[in-house]
């Protein structure tokens, strides 16, 4: 499976529903900071499909089995439109509904599906595990203006000037006082290095980051309220994770004026991304009984 999204060809793999009949719905899925298919988005992809929803998951662009340069390097805005051509391309697959299609992330890409189910209307559902909304709520007003910079920037701005570059850098260290990374908890490492150490992960410990300045700020907080989209967020009430303040995520939830639930689980940042797990087992049949309860109706 393979599409065109920001010059660059994105590929990984699609699952098809093992139940129900055509046209199926369809989940798009990508996963957080620099992670790639192999490591357990696949899993959670195999549950899907065998609820009777298809899932289209890819890498990022500048990751994995995608194309991209410069390689490594994650641009919120870039990753957001990729969601948005993966949309555009589901729409193609034949047998399957382009009216009933939702998006999955994790971590950084959990935060950035909320901006693209707000900014697309052609989004029905979102299912957020662990979402980066921010350490803090933004100092920005809420408002209509700053939303409509912001799916402007998303449907078609510059988002390559003057960027705020972090890195390059390791993704993950054990010493942050000698080897400083862009993740810095002991758990984060130990995930990382099990699941992007295995062969064939495609994984490498290096990444870059970048903010473009934008004239609409890349906020998935300040775009809450204009999901219209069914939303889950999944959230860990111990995330180690600075930027994944549950707390903040609350304040995102309260904010979405749309069919949502909310749902906390156990196990920190990464619990949810052991395989086999109690945890994997309670997360995906939760994700995969609200995506078959809004996509199949």
């Amino acid at each position: 499976m393979a599409f065109e999204s920001e010059g660059a060809v994105l590929r990984g793999f699609l699952y098809l529903a093992e139940r129900g009949d055509p046209p199926y719905p369809m989940v798009i899925m990508a996963h957080g900071t620099s992670a790639t298919i192999s490591m357990v988005a696949d899993r959670y992809a195999e549950v899907f499909a065998a609820a009777g929803v298809s899932a289209l998951l890819y890498d990022h662009r500048n990751f994995g089995l995608s194309g991209g340069e410069p390689r490594q390097e994650i641009n919120p805005w870039v990753q957001c439109r990729g969601y948005r051509d993966a949309i555009t391309y589901a729409a193609t697959i034949d047998d399957h509904d382009p009216g009933r299609i939702g998006l999955w992330g994790d971590s950084y890409s959990a935060g950035g599906v909320f901006l693209v189910a707000a900014a697309d209307a052609r989004v029905k559902a979102v299912v957020g595990q662990c979402p980066v909304f921010g350490a803090r709520p933004p100092d920005a007003e809420l408002s209509i203006e700053i939303f409509d910079l912001i799916r402007e920037t998303f449907q078609s701005g510059d988002v390559s000037t003057d960027p705020d570059i972090t890195g390059p850098m390791p993704v993950v260290s054990p010493d942050q006082l000698g080897t400083p990374s862009l993740l810095q908890p002991i758990q984060a490492f130990r995930w990382f290095i099990e699941y992007g150490g295995r062969h064939g992960s495609d994984w490498q410990n290096r990444a870059t980051r970048v903010i473009p300045a934008t004239a609409g700020p890349y906020s998935p907080f300040l775009c809450a309220a204009y999901v219209r989209a069914s939303s889950l967020m999944m959230v860990a009430p111990r995330d180690e994770m600075l930027h994944a303040n549950p707390e903040v995520s609350r304040q995102a939830f309260d904010l979405i004026p749309g069919e949502k639930e909310w749902y906390e689980i156990e196990g920190g940042h990464f619990g949810l991304l052991y395989h086999p797990s109690d945890l994997f087992d309670e997360a995906s049949s939760v994700q995969a009984d609200f995506l078959r309860s809004r996509l199949t109706a």
